[in-house]
């Protein structure tokens, strides 16, 4: 490898190397590549009801590069996350306008589970939305029954600031999660 290995992230670009909670394994985060997309596209379908076209995912990454991350093990793409950065309603500060990131997209295979590596890609995604595109705050929406990505933005300091009922095509509701961004780094 030739690289330090962290227990966390902390590069904003490139490839970089980090030891898996669970049994020490290690896994890259970097930004999505063009020649990423059919592993992302596969990821997609395969762990979330929610899928998208091609198109989508080449469009997020051509306008937000940095903040459009994967993860890789033993070779692999196994996770990404996409997000992009919009200009509209503070769900924090009421009343104010902002800039504000959106995960679009996160998703894990699982058998790379329980390693870290979204609550890693979520914390590299968020420092690339504030760093790179004037994020000050970051959202997203997930399934009200979604305890275990619940727990993870919880853990990360999102809070639920909104629902929006039956918000997904199968009529579940959906949170919508959100925290700042001024004091991360």
């Amino acid at each position: 490898m030739g690289e330090e290995v962290r227990d966390i992230t902390t590069k904003l670009s490139g490839r970089e190397y980090i030891r898996g909670g669970r049994d020490g394994r290690v896994f890259v985060l970097r930004e999505f590549e063009i020649t990423d997309l059919n592993s992302v596209v596969m990821i997609n379908r395969r762990v979330l009801p929610e899928n998208y076209p091609e198109f989508f995912f080449v469009e997020h990454y051509r306008s937000f590069p940095k903040a459009f991350i994967v993860a890789e093990l033993d070779g692999d793409v196994v996770g990404y996350m996409m997000n992009r950065v919009e200009f509209g309603w503070s769900y924090i500060w009421k009343g104010k306008p902002t800039r504000k990131g959106h995960v679009i997209s996160i998703g894990v295979l699982p058998e790379a589970r329980r390693l870290g590596i979204a609550y890693n890609m979520m914390i590299r995604g968020m420092r690339a939305m504030k760093r790179f595109y004037g994020a000050e705050e970051v959202y997203l929406e997930v399934r009200v029954s979604n305890t275990p990505a619940i727990n993870l933005y919880k853990k990360l300091d999102y809070r639920v600031v909104d629902l929006i009922k039956g918000y997904y095509h199968d009529g579940e509701d959906a949170y919508i999660m959100a925290r700042p961004l001024n004091n991360f780094e």
